[in-house]
């Protein structure tokens, strides 16, 4: 196991598209996965059935969160027996799957992946074909879009491909691995610092830019940018690690369990994740602009009380109809689209083109046309611009690139 790459998390994977006959009811009842064979090296010859825990997922481009179920695959060999009593010599391994609301929802053609974590339970991970995380999978585990309807297995995860940058990191947290990222030489500085508690996230933000400060926004804005993201991510990691436990301690603690207080609390602990990453890449992004002197006004209102994040040069200009529309600008922030990114259509009526900056690798061409056609334009932060076609590539902007063309029109 190699710190900062996959196999921290997992000791293999295959991955393959689904045939309609493994998942069409109407072609067969089979509910076994077709080309298992090569699992052997994941998953052994164990005598009998072995019953893997396991993890149900469906991701698609329209739910905000992985539709999920618990279960277990069955792994055996159904020529063990034939062998064992009449010395035929044949085997014949199936892996076999139950009906969850994850296989209800596949399709033939849809991306399958399933990963053996390094606890010996497994992921099962159905992806819609065409889609922005099918894409983002595929990058995650080091693959193209060339996926066919035989497993590729793969129990190498310490390769260049496989090392975790902090946009990997995002993808790995939503299909709901838990990172372990600490910084445990900062947390009795945190606690003091921040009076045992949770500090406002522009305190935070600053914060993790000090303990970096070998890195200028004037230079790189994106290299910055990057940097900024994955210190602040490792560092409210560990504090948060530290407050749960005492929060969990004090639930156990009593003589009956409150499992409505449980549910409260990993409740808050998603919501305060998701509103953290949002505020942090803000307010990133807004020290960015102070460095480059940037003018700016931050979530201020414009038509139908709508708030955009950043109105360039100023909300004021924005609304005084004599300055000239072509010389304002507007930039929405999403550290993940999903289609949340239609939100920005229509938040500064005056500016036609609408800028967007997110930290998502390899959006879907797809998805990348919509947006074309919708008038919005992608800051993409140059490091990941690589995840994306040639064809992409050539129209997406940098956030140095887009700095120049706002400071351009002032």
């Amino acid at each position: 196991m190699k710190k900062g790459y996959l196999s921290e998390y997992f000791t293999g994977f295959g991955l393959k598209r689904l045939s309609a006959v493994e998942i069409d009811s109407t072609r067969s009842n089979q509910h076994e996965f077709n080309g298992v064979d090569k699992f052997r090296i994941l998953l052994g010859e164990p005598e009998g059935k072995c019953r893997y825990k396991t993890k149900f997922l469906y991701l698609n481009d329209l739910n905000e969160e992985p539709i999920g179920e618990d279960g277990y695959l069955t792994w055996y060999d159904a020529r063990q027996r034939a062998r064992q009593e009449r010395n035929i010599q044949r085997w014949e391994y199936r892996l076999y799957f139950p009906t969850t609301l994850v296989s209800e929802r596949a399709t033939q053609g849809d991306l399958l992946l399933i990963a053996k974590t390094q606890d010996e339970t497994l992921i099962a991970l159905l992806a819609e074909q065409g889609s922005t995380i099918e894409q983002q999978i595929l990058w995650l585990f080091g693959y193209s879009d060339s996926i066919y309807e035989k497993f590729t297995i793969c129990n190498n995860l310490e390769s260049d491909a496989n090392k975790l940058s902090y946009a990997a990191k995002i993808i790995l947290e939503y299909i709901g691995v838990e990172l372990h990222d600490e910084a445990d030489t900062y947390l009795e500085d945190m606690l003091i610092r921040f009076d045992g508690g949770f500090p406002k996230t522009q305190q935070f933000s600053a914060y993790a830019r000090s303990i970096l400060d070998d890195i200028s926004a004037k230079d790189d804005p994106d290299a910055a940018l990057m940097a900024w993201m994955e210190q602040e991510e490792i560092l409210f990691r560990t504090l948060e690690k530290h407050l749960l436990k005492n929060q969990l301690k004090e639930l156990q603690s009593e003589t009956e369990i409150d499992i409505d207080a449980f549910c409260q609390l990993s409740l808050s602990i998603q919501n305060r994740r998701k509103a953290r990453a949002g505020n942090a890449l803000e307010n990133h992004i807004e020290e960015i602009f102070l460095e480059q002197r940037i003018r700016y006004s931050r979530t201020a209102i414009t038509e139908n009380k709508l708030k955009p994040d950043f109105i360039f040069p100023s909300i004021a200009d924005y609304h005084n109809q004599s300055f000239p529309a072509n010389r304002l600008s507007m930039l929405g922030v999403k550290t993940t689209c999903k289609d949340r990114w239609r939100q920005v259509i229509n938040e500064a009526a005056r500016i036609p083109l609408k800028h967007l900056l997110t930290l998502e690798p390899r959006i879907s061409e797809n998805q990348t046309k919509e947006m074309q056609s919708e008038n919005v334009q992608l800051v993409i932060p140059f490091a990941l611009h690589k995840t994306y076609t040639t064809s992409q590539q050539d129209w997406l902007l940098s956030l140095k690139e887009f700095i120049e063309i706002t400071r351009n029109k002032e």
